[in-house]
């Protein structure tokens, strides 16, 4: 500075404008040192960095790179340079030095949070970032930052000690559990989320009061995003999964298989004892002829040892049923059936008969996950068991629809018709 001025001092000039263009010039001179090191900061040792960087074969460290943590780094330079200028300007250095340091926390705060992001982008190149997220801890931190941060640029500014401004935070805990009340509380969510495995990122969970039904893609502080099937996006509060119910299919995903629970419904009318015929019928059957010429050769031991005359009342004894063929059928084929996993539950049962008919149900477990797949063979069992059931002497039941009672003058002409010709024959 004296040099400046007392070279400006031999163009004889007023001390004013000495003092002025002195001051002028010096903070032109700082200003280009600060555009001249911050160039050779991020062009020179920055690009020095990267290819560094892109030579090895590590990974985290190019996270680091895409996270901007060199080029954050790099704005230091220039607020150094303007902090040990201050010196310069004794008038304004206290001041100066404020703000240079103000800006200095500002980029060290920035710097931090880069620091923070990238740790996670790394942490979640790893297999146990899917069981262990730690997003909500991350973002638990990025909080901290921006609060101690805050608190150090206003003790600066004030020019008080920040453990005075922190004994204050004391009298505003209040205040603070209420702005940040879905924070803490995605906080705790979070950490029992985390500690008992509950969920997980790519878990597959249902949540109807939220209408949450798809994979979970992303576990916040405050927020689990699912994405629906439909491929909308659904966002459940943290929390919610700790004070409410959902269904997590990660269980059937990791078994491979996946239930198959689903009823007939059979027309009860339409039950009966097997006669001689469809018996005869049902052994061309190759799922059923050993099960029918078995069955049949108990049942006859059995009436024979207990000497009981089934040709006297068909109630005597024991005979087979059209519904117990049906149900044995349906096992052998579910049992031969290649979408079907044999080593699981698999049965064919009753459930207690209702207005709609007696439910027959089927209860087995496909060897697949995938929905389309599952779908898929479900259907096919189905379509099966709808064609067949008839091949039984079994009506399944269906409520009436439009076309049955459109029907209803047309069967009554029918049967009024029948009637008279009856009549009709008896009189001659």
């Amino acid at each position: 500075m004296e040099f400046i001025r007392n070279y400006l001092i031999s163009y004889e000039l007023s001390d004013t404008w000495v003092r002025y263009l002195s001051i002028a010039i010096m903070i032109a001179f700082i200003i280009i040192v600060c555009i001249l090191a911050n160039f050779i900061a991020k062009k020179i040792v920055i690009r020095f960095i990267i290819g560094i960087i892109h030579k090895n074969k590590f990974t985290w460290d190019n996270i680091l790179l895409e996270s901007k943590v060199f080029h954050r780094l790099s704005h230091l330079v220039p607020a150094i340079i303007i902090f040990y200028s201050a010196a310069i300007f004794p008038t304004y250095q206290s001041t100066i030095e404020k703000f240079a340091i103000t800006y200095m926390i500002i980029v060290a705060l920035g710097l931090l949070n880069s620091l923070l992001t990238a740790f996670h982008d790394i942490y979640k190149t790893y297999e146990i970032s899917k069981i262990r997220p730690i997003k909500s801890y991350i973002q638990v931190a990025k909080i901290a930052n921006y609060i101690i941060g805050t608190i150090l640029v206003i003790a600066n500014l004030l020019g008080e000690n920040p453990i005075i401004l922190l004994s204050g935070i004391g009298a505003l805990s209040a205040v603070f559990m209420l702005v940040f009340r879905d924070s803490l509380l995605g906080l705790v969510a979070g950490i029992q989320l985390t500690a008992n495995d509950m969920v997980r990122v790519g878990d597959w969970i249902e949540m109807p009061k939220y209408g949450a039904n798809g994979d979970v893609i992303d576990i916040s502080l405050n927020t689990v995003k699912v994405r629906n099937f439909d491929r909308t996006i659904t966002s459940v509060p943290s929390y919610a999964l700790i004070s409410d119910s959902f269904i997590n299919w990660r269980g059937m995903q990791a078994s491979g298989n996946r239930r198959i629970k689903r009823s007939l419904f059979i027309d009860i009318t339409s039950i009966s004892f097997c006669s001689e015929e469809l018996l005869e019928k049902c052994k061309k059957i190759h799922l059923l002829k050993d099960y029918i010429v078995h069955r049949q050769k108990e049942i006859e031991e059995y009436n024979q040892k207990h000497q009981i005359d089934r040709l006297a009342n068909s109630v005597n004894g024991r005979a087979l049923t059209n519904i117990g063929l049906f149900r044995a059928y349906i096992t052998q084929y579910l049992i031969h059936h290649p979408g079907i996993n044999e080593e699981a539950t698999l049965m064919v049962r009753q459930l207690a008969p209702t207005e709609n008919g007696l439910p027959l149900e089927i209860y087995a477990f496909a060897n697949t996950v995938v929905w389309t797949e599952y779908e898929s063979i479900q259907s096919d069992i189905f379509d099966h068991l709808f064609a067949v059931a008839q091949e039984f002497g079994l009506r399944l039941f269906q409520m009436p629809t439009g076309s049955d009672l459109k029907n209803i003058p047309h069967i009554l002409d029918n049967a009024q018709m029948n009637k008279r010709n009856v009549e009709f024959v008896a009189k001659k």
